[in-house]
C-alpha cells in the first residue's frame, strides 16, 4: 500500500484521502487485486476511525471482506481492538458482515461468543439470525465456542435468542441445539463432559421444549 494512503488512514485523515485519489483514480483498484493485504479499510478499522471506514465504504464497499495476510477482515480487526462504534457503524450498511469468515472460519459472531461480548452477541443475532448456523473449520458454532470458553453469560444469551424462536420455527431450535462439531459432539455433549451443569439444563429443557 502507498504510504500516503496507510498513513492517511492511520490518522483518519479523509482529506488526505481525496488529495491521493485526484493524484491517483486507481489508487484502490490496484488493492483490490491483491490477494492478502491490508487495504486503508484494515487501517482504519484496527484504528477506530470509524467517519474514515464509513468514507472507504462509500468509495469502495468491496475491501470489507477482503483478508489481510493474517487471514483478517477489517470488522475482525476492530472487534478485536474493541472499537464497536465501528463495528455498529458497519453492520448498519450490511448486516451480512455478521457472516463474514476469516482465519479458521471464523466471524465477528463466533468471535463475540469466545470473548463473551453479550450485548453485541446479541446485536449481532438480532440483526442476522442465520448467522448462528455458521461454523468454524472445526465445525464448531458460536454455541460451541461460548460453551469451550466458559462464556456462561454468552451462551445463556445464545440460549435465551433461541428459546425466543417462533413456536413454528420449532425445526430450527431442535437443529441449532443438535448441531455437532467435527468430533461429533453437540453443545449438550461438550457441557455434560466439562460438568457445566447449569448449561445442560439450560439445553435439555430448550429440547424437550423443541
Amino acid at each position: 500500500m502507498d504510504e500516503r494512503l496507510r498513513e492517511a488512514a492511520e490518522y483518519g485523515n479523509t482529506g488526505a484521502l481525496y488529495t491521493l485519489i485526484q493524484d491517483d483514480a486507481d489508487i484502490f483498484r490496484r488493492i483490490e487485486g491483491m490477494e492478502f493485504v491490508d487495504t486503508p479499510l484494515h487501517v482504519a478499522a484496527a484504528a477506530g476511525h470509524t467517519d474514515f471506514a464509513m468514507e472507504m465504504m462509500n468509495l469502495m464497499s468491496s475491501l470489507v471482506k477482503k483478508l489481510n495476510r493474517r487471514g483478517l477482515t477489517p470488522i475482525h480487526l476492530a472487534l478485536q481492538n474493541e472499537h464497536t462504534d465501528l463495528v455498529v457503524n458497519l453492520l448498519s450498511i450490511d448486516s451480512n458482515l455478521v457472516r463474514v469468515k476469516a482465519r479458521e472460519g471464523y466471524t465477528p459472531l463466533h468471535h463475540v461468543a469466545r470473548e463473551g461480548n453479550v450485548p453485541l452477541l446479541s446485536r449481532f443475532l438480532n440483526h442476522c439470525p442465520n448467522s448462528i448456523l455458521d461454523s468454524t473449520i472445526r465445525k464448531q458454532t458460536a454455541l460451541h465456542i461460548a460453551v469451550q470458553h466458559n462464556r456462561f453469560e454468552a451462551l445463556e444469551a445464545i440460549l435465551q435468542w433461541i428459546q425466543n424462536t417462533p413456536e413454528d420455527n420449532q425445526f430450527q431450535r431442535r437443529r441449532i441445539l443438535n448441531l455437532q462439531d467435527k468430533d461429533g459432539n453437540t453443545v449438550l455433549h461438550i457441557s455434560s463432559s466439562n460438568n457445566q451443569h447449569k448449561v445442560t439444563v439450560l439445553v435439555l429443557v430448550l429440547l424437550i421444549r423443541a
